[in-house]
């Protein structure tokens, strides 16, 4: 390979090749005084000459530079040991062969594709033996149900040391107890359920703003509805509200449409259902009460009269509510702006959280013990790491999470945008 083939940072000789051409032997060749020549030379062939010498003598030094002999290594190795450079050394037939796998790779991921639709009929099989459960939990998270003992009772990892401190102090206390327990508050449920796991989720509470806080109080009950059989695969969250002084609705909803197939244009990049749009509701607010909106002033001068005046404008607010109003995903062939995709990903990354993790382990991210859980597992990921330095770097990220068929029919409470 020759210099001029690599790319580097560094200018191309473009006489390097005349050093072969022209080559010097030494000053016997050249013989210069006062701007002629002598020995019959040509002068366009000394000048070549002399241009080549001076081409050398660069070639000299950049090659001796080890930032520049780095780079060409470099590239050496690169178009050396790339795999598609080794797939074009290989015979025809070879590659004839190669492609009649990719062929049959195609026909894999469409057999996966299907794989990952039985799994959501699973999913929706399993999600109605699970709703009694969940419906159980927002009773008593509400109050309108109180756990019998039976139902009350867990035993704790320190339970022995629990029961031994317990033992001791009990005789000391145990008229003070009583005494307490008369006075002792006993709010209705579980106050402030979700709004307490909002405060504990990073990714959620980064939405939340002051103002969001007193109406997220009001929250009831968050709830993931799959798809029926035989519709597009898609999941819906409810998220139930009481009755409240900010809007009428008693659910919202947020739709999320999912795909399990691979794409025509790119079928190797098949990884499983992804979720490719998503649908909000309208919000009924009632007067004065919509966060998702500020009031501003603005002054306008009169061009001809030169008098000025105050009008108000609304402007869009940053709220959690706006959860229900999404950005919608490019449906007629353009690219959304680098700023879209971003809010658009990071949307449907919070839906399949509430889905996959919020919703079915709702009482540990209330306690903070799930919140530890995925703590401890991102710790043991870094130290699998430094402990493998030195080799590849690990695999990609688990594949974008599953997302099921159909958008259900809305509830009346939340009108479908």
């Amino acid at each position: 390979m020759k210099v001029e083939d690599c790319e580097t940072d560094f200018p191309k000789l473009p006489a390097l090749q005349k050093i072969e051409t022209y080559p010097i032997t030494g000053d016997k060749n050249i013989q210069m005084a006062d701007n002629s020549f002598s020995d019959g030379v040509p002068p366009d062939s000394l000048e070549a000459a002399k241009n080549a010498s001076n081409t050398e003598k660069l070639a000299d030094q950049v090659m001796q530079n080890p930032q520049v002999l780095a780079a060409l290594q470099e590239r050496l190795d690169s178009v050396s040991h790339t795999p598609s450079s080794y797939i074009e050394t290989l015979p025809k037939a070879v590659k004839r062969r190669i492609n009649a796998l990719k062929q049959l790779q195609v026909k894999c991921a469409h057999i996966e594709a299907k794989f990952y639709e039985e799994v959501h009929d699973l999913e929706r099989k399993y999600a109605a033996l699970y709703q009694p459960l969940f419906d159980k939990r927002r009773e008593f998270i509400t109050g309108d149900a109180e756990p019998t003992d039976a139902e009350s009772e867990w035993h704790s990892e320190n339970e022995e040391e629990d029961k031994l401190a317990g033992d001791i102090k009990n005789k000391a206390i145990i008229a003070e107890k009583e005494a307490a327990a008369a006075e002792e508050p006993n709010p209705k449920g579980i106050p402030e359920f979700w709004f307490t796991i909002f405060r504990n989720v990073d990714m959620l509470s980064e939405l939340v703003q002051e103002y969001d806080e007193p109406i997220l109080k009001h929250l009831q009950d968050i709830k993931v509805k799959f798809s029926d059989p035989g519709q597009p695969m898609s999941f819906v969250l409810e998220f139930h509200f009481e009755s409240n002084d900010y809007f009428t609705n008693s659910v919202l909803t947020k739709t999320y449409k999912m795909k399990s197939e691979p794409d025509k244009a790119d079928p190797f990049s098949f990884e499983g259902p992804e979720i490719v749009d998503c649908d909000g509701c309208t919000i009924d607010w009632k007067k004065g009460k919509n966060v998702t909106v500020k009031t501003i002033k603005k002054k306008q001068k009169h061009k001809g009269r030169g008098t000025v005046r105050t009008i108000t404008k609304q402007v869009p607010n940053d709220s959690f509510f706006n959860f229900f109003s999404p950005l919608k995903a490019s449906g007629d062939g353009e690219s959304l702006d680098e700023d879209s995709e971003f809010t658009l990903a990071s949307d449907f990354e919070i839906g399949h959280f509430f889905r996959e993790r919020i919703v079915p382990r709702a009482v540990l991210y209330f306690t903070g013990e799930a919140i530890e859980d995925d703590d401890n597992f991102e710790e043991g990921e870094e130290g699998e790491e430094e402990e493998l330095e030195g080799d590849e770097e690990g695999e990609d990220e688990d594949d974008a999470e599953i997302n099921p068929k159909k958008e259900p029919s809305q509830p009346s409470e939340c009108k479908q945008q």
